[in-house]
């Protein structure tokens, strides 16, 4: 199988792709002649092309709106030898199937799997007790790829050695004589949040001990906290849709540390090598234990409880917003 093109369809949100790019990593590692395809959507490409494992990208969000005879021939065309199906799809597992890509892996879970993949592996991730990132490597099994160690050595395997350069207007802005600090305060509804009142609080400690605050976000979210956070501060910076991803992960690879719910910047930051320091519910499997951050420099903080059964419905969580700013003020500035 050395000479081998695998594609690695993972289509949904930006954090998971993240935790995906490992498996493009390890496969090299395995064939290290080998292709990797990524099939993502238009948002997550500048995420992919980051990773030096990853050699193309199919955009989904194009591909689904062909008609089926040019989605088997687009697909064709990339010659696939191996497609795994990280995050289930229906329709593009019956492609797969009908474009005869010999090798198809998919969990047993799915009933249409059943149907259009002929690798199954039995792998439920609901009530698992391991990493998002090490519930993906579980599906590489079939071509003699299996890993027993934790999620944290597997930030060895992003390869995010393809960053582009930071422009001149963002690179200005970053000090050099103290830290530069990433607030990214929203999540866009799919994650639990800390709450505006801690990020503000943290911004006043962050000023206070002479960092620059970078506040991200898309411009929805911007009109979201800056009535609340932001104010007129030389080292205060609201970035909020003003940078296409691209430009926002060369930024955050160049900042000191960034703190957020457990949003796709967090896993961006971990992947890029800065500080990352996450927050997250007790509650699985939204748990830390299930989506911390891998890199060399991550830190989750979560309520010691068992469970968050107080705060079940909707993104503002009691158990997090419980977590002082003091704290994670303490564990940037070793105060």
């Amino acid at each position: 199988m050395e000479a081998r093109t695998f594609l690695i369809s993972r289509t949904d949100s930006i954090g998971d792709v993240v935790l995906t790019i490992p498996l493009a990593g390890l496969i090299k590692k395995k064939y290290p002649n080998s292709k990797v395809i990524f099939l993502g959507r238009t948002y997550t490409k500048s995420v992919v092309e980051c990773s030096e494992h990853i050699d193309g990208f199919m955009d989904w969000l194009i591909i689904e709106k062909q008609n089926f005879d040019d989605q088997l021939t687009m697909f064709r065309f990339e010659k696939i030898d191996v497609f795994i199906h990280v995050f289930p799809n229906k329709q593009i597992a019956k492609i797969a199937s009908k474009a005869k890509i010999p090798i198809r892996i998919g969990t047993s879970h799915r009933p249409y799997n059943l149907l259009y993949c002929n690798k199954l592996v039995s792998l439920s991730r609901k009530n698992s007790e391991l990493h998002e990132a090490v519930l993906n490597i579980k599906l590489l099994k079939p071509i003699g790829i299996e890993y027993a160690g934790i999620s944290h050595d597997l930030k060895e395997y992003y390869g995010y050695s393809q960053i582009k350069p930071l422009e001149e207007k963002w690179l200005k802005l970053l000090s050099k004589d103290s830290k530069n600090i990433i607030l990214h305060t929203k999540s866009k509804g799919s994650a639990r949040e800390w709450g505006l009142d801690n990020f503000k609080k943290l911004i006043e400690i962050s000023l206070e001990k002479g960092a620059n605050v970078f506040l991200t976000g898309t411009e929805d979210e911007g009109q979201l906290f800056r009535a609340q956070l932001v104010h007129k501060h030389e080292r205060l910076f609201d970035l909020s849709g003003k940078m296409n991803l691209e430009e926002l992960i060369s930024f955050i690879s160049k900042a000191d540390t960034l703190i957020a719910a457990s949003t796709g910047p967090l896993h961006i930051a971990a992947a890029t090598g800065i500080t990352a320091i996450g927050i997250f519910p007790p509650i699985r499997p939204m748990h830390p234990g299930r989506w911390a951050p891998i890199g060399d420099k991550t830190k989750v903080f979560v309520l010691d409880k068992p469970n968050c059964n107080d705060c079940k419905d909707g993104s503002e969580c009691k158990c997090m917003s419980s977590i002082k700013a003091e704290d994670i003020g303490r564990s940037i500035f070793n105060f």
